[in-house]
């Protein structure tokens, strides 16, 4: 009878053991464990790191992207400079060359004679050389007989009024002009046709 009684009561606590544990793994409202806890807080904190790092590097690309845009901006800039800085020298230089290939033309006009054709061609040669050096630099002779009178470009020393050229026709140039880079070094000295004015006309009758 003992031995029946016994094996009874290990039944029923297998049986109450299983309960519990059927109990406990059914059951939704159960609380889960701290450890669960600790790695959902674990896992908030990396994804807000990984977020923070994310954000810094993108700041950190625009920053280096703006930096490179100055400095090529400032390259440019400096390299805008030199050349403006060189032209400006080499201008003033040309400037100073310009009464020499004066000189050289004056020279070669007023020679003409026989005796003197062995000077002028060592004359012109010498002036040629002169001349494709400067067009080499970028000077530009401005030579404007039978063109448009342009107040950027030319300087008017005479005026001639006629009718049998057309108003404002450069008629002659007494001194060539000389331009650098659309810089005009110096105006050509011209004479201007210019018509009648009617009002003029009426005043001498």
């Amino acid at each position: 009878m003992k031995r029946f009684f016994h094996e009874k009561g290990m039944k029923a606590v297998d049986k109450e053991i299983k309960i519990n544990v059927q109990g406990n793994v059914s059951n939704p409202d159960a609380e889960p464990a701290p450890e669960a806890d600790a790695v959902a807080a674990d896992s908030a904190k990396a994804d807000a790191e990984v977020a923070k790092l994310a954000a810094d590097l993108d700041e950190l690309r625009q920053t280096l992207m703006r930096r490179q845009a100055d400095f090529d901006n400032f390259r440019k800039r400096l390299e805008k400079e030199r050349a403006e800085d060189s032209r400006r020298a080499t201008a003033r230089v040309i400037e100073g060359l310009i009464p020499v290939v004066d000189g050289f033309e004056h020279a070669l006009a007023a020679h003409r004679e026989a005796e003197y054709e062995n000077y002028r061609r060592g004359f012109e040669l010498i002036y040629k050389q002169l001349a494709d050096h400067l067009a080499r630099l970028g000077v530009e002779r401005v030579d404007p007989v039978g063109k448009q009178f342009d107040p950027h470009l030319h300087q008017a020393m005479d005026r001639t009024e006629t009718t049998d050229h057309e108003d404002g026709k450069i008629l002659q140039v007494f001194q060539p002009g000389y331009v650098f880079h659309g810089r005009v070094l110096r105006p050509a000295m011209v004479r201007v046709a210019v018509h009648p004015n009617p009002a003029s006309k009426q005043a001498v009758n």
